[in-house]
């Protein structure tokens, strides 16, 4: 596949792709990427519509800021359209971007153990250590799964982000999916959601009784996090800095 050329088009957003792209790269570098799979995508307009996305196909290593695509969620023909995103990516953030204005920004991978989460009969994240407790209440667990995401997947998914509060899809049987307001606000949501994921499966490993947080500090550190100035922002800045020290093709 050849990559998108820049052009006057693909030079619009530019701040948002450089973070996506950003995003991108260090998703791979962390493992939390599938092949040529998986997605993220960043609203543009004020209704949340309009939306960055990766290219068919392209793995997360190579993307650059140019070589996102820029869709339309109310677009029918989309994926007719030469340079048509992948059809799966198309069917879940195209329905996330039409139906939830909130969702600005949204990453979906297949990490390993957000995976595993995804594949307990008990699929829910215990509050037993700071970073468990981020997502304590701010979670919904899909239990539905119905094969791979096509438009009619992508809806049913798309509902289950109607509660504002929730941030955080663990998708039974497949992956998880992260909102957010900023590029980085999500990539950050991502990193610590694999992290938490990590962290839970390897308490049930050991198989001793787990020391489970109360409702009252788990929503207490929550909010505390939640209001933690600047973390998320400083982390991407942080990752895109040592990305320019190496010479990283990213932002081109």
């Amino acid at each position: 596949m050849n990559a998108p050329q820049p052009n006057a088009t693909n030079m619009d957003h530019w701040d948002a792709r450089v973070d996506l792209a950003a995003a991108f790269r260090w998703t791979e570098r962390l493992n939390f990427h599938e092949a040529v799979a998986n997605h993220f995508s960043y609203a543009v307009n004020d209704d949340g519509t309009q939306f960055l996305m990766n290219p068919n196909q392209m793995h997360f290593a190579r993307i650059k800021a140019s070589d996102l695509l820029l869709l339309d969620a109310n677009d029918p023909d989309v994926l007719s359209k030469p340079g048509a995103p992948d059809p799966t990516a198309w069917g879940l953030h195209g329905a996330l971007h039409r139906h939830c204005p909130h969702a600005r920004c949204a990453m979906h991978v297949h990490s390993v153990h957000a995976t595993v989460l995804a594949s307990l009969k008990d699929s829910r994240l215990l509050p037993i250590d700071q970073n468990t407790a981020t997502f304590f209440n701010r979670y919904v667990i899909d239990d539905n799964y119905g094969g791979l995401a096509f438009e009619e997947e992508g809806e049913r998914c798309a509902q289950l982000f109607s509660d504002p509060k929730v941030k955080v899809m663990i998708m039974g049987n497949h992956g998880v999916m992260i909102i957010g307001d900023t590029v980085a606000d999500t990539f950050n949501r991502l990193y610590y959601f694999e992290r938490s994921a990590e962290t839970y499966i390897r308490a049930l490993q050991t198989g001793q009784e787990l020391r489970v947080l109360s409702d009252e500090i788990a929503e207490k550190t929550a909010r505390e996090l939640e209001d933690y100035p600047e973390q998320a922002d400083r982390h991407l800045e942080e990752l895109k800095l040592i990305l320019d020290e190496e010479g990283s093709t990213y932002a081109g």
